[in-house]
């Protein structure tokens, strides 16, 4: 018994109080997070993920859509700037092929 004693004089009040409270609060916390109301602001917050997603999606499509937009012109561009290069070459050579 006096054994017994010593062990409970060596326990810390403080640090079993908070001990028991975050048992307390965490019990508490499960409940809460698995209420009906929680549950709800859940759905509410997923629903808004995935509006916010949608957005994205849409913004995403439209900026690729004006990417491939603009690398078909460009490349058109360079294909008349090679026509015209080689138009000029050639115009150059049947000058040249004249004077001699």
């Amino acid at each position: 018994m006096l054994n017994c004693l010593k062990c409970l004089s060596k326990i810390d009040g403080k640090k079993t109080g908070i001990f028991a409270a975050g048992v307390l609060f965490g019990t508490a916390g499960i409940k809460i997070l698995s209420s009906r109301e929680a549950k709800k602001v859940y759905t509410n917050c997923t629903a808004a993920a995935l509006r916010a997603k949608e957005c994205i999606m849409n913004t995403a499509s439209t900026i690729q859509e004006n990417a491939e937009d603009i690398y078909a012109e460009a490349q058109q561009m360079n294909e008349e700037r090679a026509a015209e290069e080689e138009e000029a070459v050639e115009t150059a050579e049947e000058e040249e092929s004249h004077e001699v």
